[in-house]
């Protein structure tokens, strides 16, 4: 039986205790709490806390010093640094993932969303590439063209002749130059590839002069390569360029339309193979008034010839070409008002659709419609020269001594318009921004005149203007 004296012994132990576990706690809050508040004290004082946040344009890391007000709580942990921003791949490599406990999505790729499926009204415009492939050069274009003139669309021209000398040896050196930029400024790319290689010439072709590959498939796979090597960086491929020409198209069985629809098929199969999501664009035909079978084809008639084929079931849209020479883009050719002063008189003197813009855009419309279809236009090319800061013009081109500047800059955006309102064109590509200091404004290219870059690195009107209309039109679409 337990006595009275040990239950008091028992019940002094527990006071004892309790009062010992009492004393030890709140002399550990005590201490947390002073510590705290000396902290709080502290950065409350006004002193700048340092932060690390990546520059866009730097690899590391930089310390920006940012004050906070004292009343703000701070946080008592480091800051956690940004990493680097990664470096973007000059192309896209299959990985082979490595094994998990969990199920690996399928690398099937994924089709390029948005162009076939996308088929508002958007201007783009021809960029040369920077020719020392300085990135920094390249990046500046780029930069101009998405951040200032507001533009989504890049054409970029590639010469299979030059990059796949020896079948299966490509060379890749400019389009992994090109690639990085454009996704570093979210362009979307229009390649246009042309010049079949010696190796893939036909029999007994003329190699002086450029021209269409023996086997269609030959240029489809060289297409293809280029796709899966940048895949879901390519948004639009023209399959070839002014075909109706000899220049362009020098061939054993010659200037055949029905010879140029079996390649636009075999290149419209393989790309929607490859990524259906890819606009196919038929090679636009050059407006010409010679019509000889030999130098060239009218291009209305090489127009019907090629719907006749069947080129409309082969290609997304309907590739086309206008420089406009010495007319307002508003006239058709048999409205051009003659002007006495003009150096250049054939639009006045030579009454024919290839001088109109609007005449040759409307034509290829109208044959689109009478085969039954709704297909419509990708303008590739167009635009205005103007010789007025130049050191005059090389023989030929005397239209661009017609047109002043204020002129280029005038009938640029009023084009962009037309087509807007015409409402049969998808895509259009000013031609062009930067061939004036790549060719070191040479007269005796024919390029220059229509450079958006005048002398002295200086931006033309026309620049301007387009950046005014462009902004106008994103306003208005993007409302």
């Amino acid at each position: 039986m337990v006595t009275k004296a040990v239950h008091k012994q028992i019940r002094g132990f527990v006071l004892i205790w309790l009062a010992i576990t009492f004393i030890m706690v709140m002399a550990t809050f005590l201490a947390i709490y002073f510590t705290s508040s000396a902290e709080r004290l502290e950065a409350g004082s006004g002193n700048p806390l340092p932060l690390l946040i990546a520059d866009a344009d730097e690899a590391e890391p930089t310390e920006v010093i940012v004050v906070l007000p004292s009343a703000s709580p701070l946080p008592t942990f480091a800051p956690t640094p940004i990493p680097p921003e990664p470096t973007v791949p000059l192309y896209m490599e299959e990985v082979t993932p490595e094994p998990a406990d969990t199920p690996v999505p399928s690398s099937t790729p994924i089709p390029t969303p948005l162009p076939v499926d996308v088929m508002r009204y958007e201007v783009g415009i021809q960029v040369q590439e920077s020719p020392d492939f300085n990135p920094v050069n390249q990046d500046n274009w780029y930069r101009s063209v998405s951040a200032d003139l507001g533009m989504r669309w890049v054409k970029q021209q590639v010469r299979w002749e030059q990059i796949e000398k020896e079948q299966g040896q490509i060379d890749w050196r400019l389009l992994d130059f090109v690639m990085p930029s454009a996704q570093k400024f979210n362009i979307k790319i229009l390649l246009s590839i042309v010049t079949a290689p010696e190796w893939a010439r036909e029999a007994d072709a003329n190699l002086e002069r450029h021209g269409p590959p023996a086997d269609p498939q030959n240029y489809a796979d060289f297409v293809a390569a280029i796709l899966n090597r940048y895949r879901g960086q390519i948004h639009a491929v023209e399959v070839w360029n002014e075909q109706n020409l000899d220049r362009e198209w020098t061939s054993v069985h010659g200037l055949d339309a029905v010879k140029y629809v079996e390649l636009l098929r075999a290149s419209y199969e393989t790309i929607k193979a490859t990524d259906p999501g890819i606009i196919v664009i038929s090679g636009a035909p050059s407006p010409t008034g010679i019509d000889d079978g030999v130098r060239a084809v009218d291009d209305f008639k090489y127009m019907e010839r090629q719907i006749e084929a069947g080129m409309l079931d082969w290609a997304d849209c309907v590739g086309a070409h206008h420089n406009g020479y010495n007319v307002s883009p508003d006239y058709r050719y048999l409205d051009i008002p003659a002007d006495p002063s003009a150096l250049f008189t054939g639009p006045f003197t030579n009454r024919h659709h290839s001088w109109s813009f609007r005449s040759t855009l409307e034509g290829y419309a109208q044959r689109i419609r009478a085969a039954g279809r709704d297909t419509k236009l990708c303008v590739t090319e167009f635009g205005w020269p103007s010789s007025e800061d130049l050191a005059g013009a090389r023989p030929g081109f005397e239209f661009s001594l017609d047109n002043t500047l204020a002129e280029q800059a005038e009938w640029i955006p009023k084009a962009m318009s037309n087509m807007e309102a015409w409402g049969f064109v998808w895509l259009a590509f000013v031609w062009n921004f930067n061939f004036g200091p790549q060719a070191g404004y040479a007269i005796s290219n024919d390029n220059v005149p229509y450079s958006l870059i005048g002398p002295g690195f200086t931006f033309r009107p026309a620049y301007d203007s387009i950046r005014a209309w462009q902004q106008d039109y994103l306003a208005r679409v993007d409302a």
